[in-house]
């Protein structure tokens, strides 16, 4: 038999991107979604079904935080990532065989605004603000209950780059239409991962029966604005380009539906403990990762 991988909220970028890679690792991948062509939320026996004898539980489920933060998307952006988790724990507790693993998504927006010092999974300072606030109420739902037969880890998970999704299409069309300076005062940290690093780190926490509990999940080199900008005007030759202020960022935000905070906040994030663990990223460093991304974009 296969040996068998459950992702819950597996339809966005990265879990469609971890489902394709475990296929192709010969795993059987069985997704917990809103679409009835998967395993629905609303299906607990088939959620426990799945969740027997599996190696591992990703849950990657919530609302996409490109929006504005109204009230009525701030109650779904933090109930959709609290009561999937908690549902997930009841499903698992009634389990015969839970998995072995659970991997949960946290965000590494947990972490206050930071331009004077790195982050890191002991000294990091928790912020304030709603992102935070839905940062913390993830990792308690997920930690609240134990689960003696399975290990815990939460991701938090810094700014995702890939080819086809994720940031890098609103940040390619910027460049590519004339808009490629620096945004803001262009001095925020960019924390970022590829998202082929975001698959290994996973199967280094399947192999790593030891580790457990919180892990930055970012590239152990992280960028400003700026620096970020010029990487990919390097890349896109656009013919000009020019920076965009921050009141006008503010302007626009609400024009297209989003929060500037997801450009304009400076998060410096570091992978201390996954380097502690002795994890090497394939793309430490974003000439790499754009390397790897632009290869056949453009």
């Amino acid at each position: 038999m296969k040996q068998k991988i459950i992702i819950a909220g597996g339809t966005g970028f990265i879990g469609q991107y971890l489902l394709k890679r475990f296929r192709e690792e010969g795993y059987e991948v069985l997704v917990i979604s809103r679409n009835a062509s998967d395993i629905t939320w609303a299906d607990e026996d088939k959620i426990r079904k799945a969740l027997e004898g599996a190696e591992a539980l990703i849950n990657l489920a919530g609302k996409s935080v490109d929006c504005r933060y109204t009230e009525a998307n701030k109650q779904e952006i933090l109930g959709s990532r609290v009561q999937t988790t908690k549902r997930l724990q009841s499903v698992l507790e009634q389990c015969t065989v839970p998995p072995k693993l659970w991997i949960n998504s946290s965000t590494a927006t947990i972490y206050r605004e930071a331009r004077d010092r790195p982050m890191d999974e002991d000294r990091g300072e928790v912020g304030t603000g709603f992102s935070v606030t839905v940062a913390r109420a993830w990792e308690a739902a997920f930690f609240e209950r134990s689960a003696p037969h399975t290990r815990k880890v939460a991701l938090r998970i810094s700014i995702v780059l890939g080819r086809g999704g994720g940031v890098m299409q609103p940040y390619t069309n910027l460049t590519r239409y004339g808009l490629g300076g620096v945004q803001g005062s262009g001095k925020q940290v960019f924390s970022w991962i590829h998202i082929e690093d975001v698959y290994r780190i996973i199967r280094f926490m399947m192999e790593h029966a030891a580790l457990e509990g919180v892990f930055n999940t970012a590239a152990p080199f992280p960028v400003l604005n700026q620096q970020l900008m010029e990487a990919l005007r390097k890349r896109i030759r656009p013919l000009v380009y020019f920076s965009i202020p921050e009141w006008l960022l503010q302007l626009g935000a609400r024009l297209i539906g989003t929060e500037p905070e997801l450009v304009l906040k400076s998060r410096w994030v570091i992978p201390q403990k996954l380097e502690e663990a002795g994890f090497e990223f394939k793309y430490p460093t974003v000439t790499e990762a754009l390397d790897e991304i632009f290869l056949e974009a453009i």
